[in-house]
């Protein structure tokens, strides 16, 4: 049995660090997390469900939780699909010795390599397949929240269930981007087959573009920003 190289293990070190660094921080710092357009997104479903109480026609509300629902399953389907190729991945070696073999600065694997290289991805998908599944089942049980929310404006429960609503839909939508981000470093660890070197670049630039699009992108300034007149008068 070959054991890992310490390149291997260094590619290995970066790509936890990576993926567990990052997690930590952005989920578990509040003033990190506060400046994400996650945190953003809080805000925003909190202030639809105090928006949808004052509805007497809720459709709109449904059909937004069902296209919630509809993605987030969606993924999860698709992470099944993914296990299910690398089951079959992991009882062919020889398979993929002789297609990445093929590839240049690619390092062929012996068996023993190959088995712990889609054992990793074995783990993150199963890993996103939990996160996305739950994320679906509170997105369920927020639209049951909806649904026993009063029409009636004197009542005085209604905005205490908007809110109790809004907190499962965060819940839920921090959950979905949990799987999601597990999909950014499934990608990351694909590249392992290739390299360990590729692993390293790869986890690195994954990193890169989670954090530009958490907090730097343009969505995010958008989502955080309040409506103001703009300099210099209108524009058309």
């Amino acid at each position: 049995m070959t054991s890992l190289t310490l390149l291997d293990w260094l590619a290995l070190g970066v790509f936890v660090a990576c993926w567990a660094g990052y997690s930590a921080l952005v989920d578990h710092h509040p003033a990190l997390r506060r400046r994400s357009v996650i945190a953003a997104m809080d805000e925003h479903r909190r202030r639809w469900m105090r928006t949808m109480v004052t509805r007497d026609n809720r459709i709109m509300d449904t059909q937004i939780i069902g296209n919630l629902m509809g993605s987030t399953s969606f993924l999860a389907n698709t992470a099944i699909f993914i296990l299910g190729g690398l089951v079959a991945m992991l009882s062919s070696p020889e398979l993929g010795a002789r297609v990445f073999g093929a590839l240049p600065f690619a390092m062929v694997p012996d068996q023993a390599l190959w088995e712990m290289k889609i054992a990793l991805l074995l783990l993150i998908f199963v890993r996103a397949f939990f996160e996305l599944t739950w994320a679906l089942r509170q997105f369920n049980y927020c639209s049951i929240v909806m649904g026993g929310i009063s029409h009636d404006a004197r009542d005085p429960g209604r905005l205490p269930h908007a809110a109790i609503a809004a907190e499962v839909a965060n819940r839920a939508g921090k959950h979905f981007n949990s799987g999601l981000r597990a999909y950014y470093f499934g990608l990351a660890a694909l590249a392992w087959i290739l390299h360990p070197v590729a692993l390293i670049l790869a986890s690195l630039l994954v990193l890169r573009e989670l954090y530009r699009r958490e907090f730097r992108s343009v969505v995010r300034e958008a989502l955080i920003s309040e409506r103001k007149p703009a300099r210099g008068g209108t524009t058309s």
